[in-house]
């Protein structure tokens, strides 16, 4: 290992052994990884024995000789950049023969299909593109979700996407809007970024309910990234990315249609369908409408369980390609109804406490991007892109007496540089970023709002060895009109140590400006007092990691292994204190310590030909200083166990799924200065949750039936004084568990794939 790299290595190490605190000494130049447009060979890989040619998702592709390479998408589709000097192309995938083709110089697409592996006479071994898997080539430790598994559960959105996973937990924020909050690394949401094709996408404004406003069936595939992430994408980061990667024109199908119903009162009608106009120019539109009526009472509180929704949504995109420059436009529109509290209250009184407590949320937003990439010089070395968003977002609401409206205009800038002399093992990257929040909020006609102003400046270097070494180490200034300069380090290794095992680390530091009545709305529904103070500090952590992924072979089975663990410390946070009383809610700046330790084994293989298993355990230590003490996170279970199982049929009729989450004890916000009868306990118990769905094949099209919770656990009486929604005790924030009991769905997907 060159002395450099051995230095680098010893240097994280040590970072991931002491505090966080550690300087980082880093020598960055010129970056910006994106590429959209690249002297590029494209192409498909399919199962040659598949009459569908439905694609393999996750083949390894790469230039023989070489650390480029890249992985097929849903679809089977790939692209990936030509190098001068190589023409030898390596595509594998588990369960097949490794090929190797010649390309010639003028080739720019290809399909190949691989050959199962049969090394035994009369024995067939059906291959099956896994749902889930680790990217190999990223050095951050990258979980890939393909739409092959989204397919396994009711995926109907974002915060339905993550039931088979069990890296990200999602969860009701309150028992009657119908927000969801996901977790990872035992951290709110909030500390996560969420993107979009690598722009910010769920954050502001459309904290609580962002998750919902991306149907799964418009996802190609889901990238989720632990620890702080590349400083290519801003500082926000702290425990984690989610990047969601929207359906192409060139690879998606011509034609796709799903629809889904539940005897929840739930109705959803999903499509999309691309036109290629030419060679280069393509474009794509998808819809969503989503009604959801007459949502049920299973705890006959008087409360509906979740709130009935009307949403419509829609999205255009056009990409614009050639061998060396590539343009990306596209523009959403999405229409939003809310609906919840009391069945006595009815849609439309003005006095919305007259018949009953009522909720109604009413939104309004418009996103639109572009995006520029091309190549230059001789050979291909240099490239830059250009990344520009920019997003309205409008709500009007109330909660029982409460009315709270917000607006946020916002606009978002990337501008991205790269640099590979002679393409070989030193790559810089370098660019810049602008991104402009304006904020305008009320809560019972006191309004308040800012403006936040971010330019920012970054770098990044990357060494390569073959497959074998990646180091990344990058940096980035932002200039915030608020809080000033923030200086955000980050390091990032990965060494195969043999063909089986895999070592990653990281280290990196974390910034967040936190959006305290939008992220915290759901409280609206309660009786506690809210107050905002004006000294709330930006948010900032330290988040160190490492994780070892291995693979055994048994029989012509592989046991794929994975453990990890991750830190994050907090140097300023902003503390939502449940505990102070139960008729208020404070937020103040943390002063004291606060924490997140995580630990997680994984273990998955295919058990027979088509049956595939997974089980995954994680433990929880999560602890902040709240009014004074050092407790641990409220509402959060301590630990989660994972098991799912799949099997698809030997001629590919029949997919059954099943999955099992257990879920740990956690801490509940005392309620003991409550009248007795609207006490809650201390702690909840470990808990089950059971889903199972099952798929019929056909040749275009598809038919599923399922059901969510299946032992219909709920948490009990999860609302407080559901009897008197106006009186003192009223109380819908203290969520652990499901809300909802049983769910029954059904659904169908049509699709016309791309003649290839």
């Amino acid at each position: 290992m060159p002395l450099a790299l051995r230095l680098a290595f010893r240097i994280s190490i040590t970072i991931l052994m002491k505090t966080p605190g550690y300087f980082f000494t880093i020598i960055m130049v010129l970056a910006g990884p994106y590429v959209y447009g690249q002297g590029k060979l494209e192409g498909k890989i399919i199962d040659s024995e598949d009459p569908a040619e439905a694609g393999l998702a996750g083949a390894n592709i790469f230039w023989a000789g070489t650390n480029t390479g890249t992985t097929t998408n849903a679809a089977g589709h790939f692209t990936i950049k030509k190098l001068r000097g190589a023409d030898r192309l390596v595509i594998s995938f588990v369960g097949y023969s490794t090929d190797t083709l010649q390309i010639q110089p003028d080739e720019e697409y290809i399909t190949h299909s691989l050959s199962q592996n049969n090394e035994i006479p009369e024995v067939v071994i059906t291959g099956r593109a896994s749902g889930t898997y680790i990217s190999k080539l990223e050095p951050v430790l990258t979980f890939n979700i393909t739409s092959a598994e989204l397919c396994k559960a009711a995926c109907c959105n974002l915060s339905e996407s993550f039931e088979t996973n069990a890296s990200v937990d999602v969860n009701y924020s309150d028992a009657s809007t119908g927000a969801k909050q996901i977790q990872l690394l035992g951290l709110a949401g909030s500390y996560t970024q969420i993107l979009s094709e690598n722009i910010p996408s769920v954050y502001g404004l459309n904290t609580a309910y962002g998750l919902n406003y991306i149907p799964g069936p418009w996802m190609e595939s889901i990238q989720v990234s632990k620890g702080t992430s590349s400083v290519r994408n801003g500082y926000e980061s702290i425990a984690g990315q989610i990047n969601v990667e929207y359906k192409k024109p060139s690879t998606s199908e011509k034609f796709y249609m799903n629809g889904f119903i539940s005897n929840a009162g739930r109705k959803e009608v999903n499509a999309n369908a691309s036109l290629l106009l030419s060679n280069r120019l393509s474009t794509m539109v998808m819809a969503h409408a989503e009604p959801q009526r007459n949502c049920n009472d299973h705890n006959h509180d008087g409360f509906r369980d979740e709130p009935d929704i009307r949403q419509y949504n829609f999205l255009n995109r056009w990409d614009y390609m050639t061998e060396r420059l590539t343009f990306r436009a596209g523009i959403k529109v999405l229409e939003e109804e809310r609906t919840g509290g009391q069945f006595t209250f009815h849609e439309g009184n003005q006095d919305t406490w007259s018949d009953g407590f009522g909720i109604k949320i009413n939104t309004r937003r418009l996103e639109g991007f572009t995006k520029l990439g091309g190549v230059f010089s001789e050979n291909n070395s240099m490239s830059i892109g250009w990344i520009q968003n920019f997003n309205y977002h409008d709500q009007d609401s109330w909660f029982g007496e409460r009315e709270y409206s917000g607006l946020q205009k916002a606009y978002y800038s990337n501008l991205l540089y790269q640099w590979n002399p002679g393409l070989g093992k030193h790559s810089f990257d370098a660019g810049f970023s602008y991104k402009y929040d304006r904020y305008d909020e009320a809560l019972s006609q006191i309004s308040f709002g800012r403006k936040e102003s971010v330019p920012g400046l970054f770098a990044q270097y990357t060494y390569t060895d073959s497959a074998r070494i990646t180091a990344i180490a990058g940096i980035r200034t932002d200039f915030h009109n608020l809080y000033g300069t923030l200086v955000t380090p980050r390091i990032h290794l990965r060494y195969v140590i043999n063909d089986q095992l895999t070592l990653r680390a990281s280290a990196g530091k974390g910034f967040r400006s936190g959006n305290v009545l939008a992220e915290n709305s759901f409280l609206l529904a309660s009786s506690r007092s809210i107050n905002i103070p004006d000294n709330l500090d930006i948010e900032e952590a330290w988040n160190t990691g490492m994780s070892l992924i291995g693979t055994i072979p048994y029989g012509e089975k592989t046991l794929r292994l994975s453990a990890e663990v991750f830190r994050t410390s907090f140097l300023r946070q902003i503390i939502t204190d449940l505990d102070a009383g139960t008729d208020e809610v404070k937020f103040y700046n943390l002063d004291g310590k606060s924490y997140s330790n995580i630990f997680q084994i994984e273990a998955s293989s295919m058990i027979f030909e088509g049956f595939d298993l997974l089980a995954a355990w994680r433990w929880n230590d999560v602890k902040m200083t709240i009014d004074g003490l050092l407790r641990e996170k409220p509402l959060a279970s301590r630990y989660k166990g994972l098991l799912t199982a799949s099997w698809l049929t030997h001629l590919r009729k029949w997919q059954f799924d099943y999955t099992l989450q257990l879920n740990g004890p956690g801490r509940i916000p005392s309620t003991a200065s409550n009248p007795e009868h609207y006490r809650m306990a201390e702690s909840f118990d470990p808990y089950t949750v059971m889903n199972a769905q099952v798929t019929y094949n056909f040749r275009k099209w598809n038919v599923y039936i399922g059901s969510e919770n299946l032992t219909d656990f709920r948490q009990p009486h999860p609302i407080i004084a559901s009897d008197d929604p106006f009186g003192e005790y009223f109380d819908s924030g203290l969520i652990w568990g499901p809300v909802h009991g049983r769910k029954i769905y059904a659904g169908f997907r049509v699709f016309f794939n791309r003649d290839v």
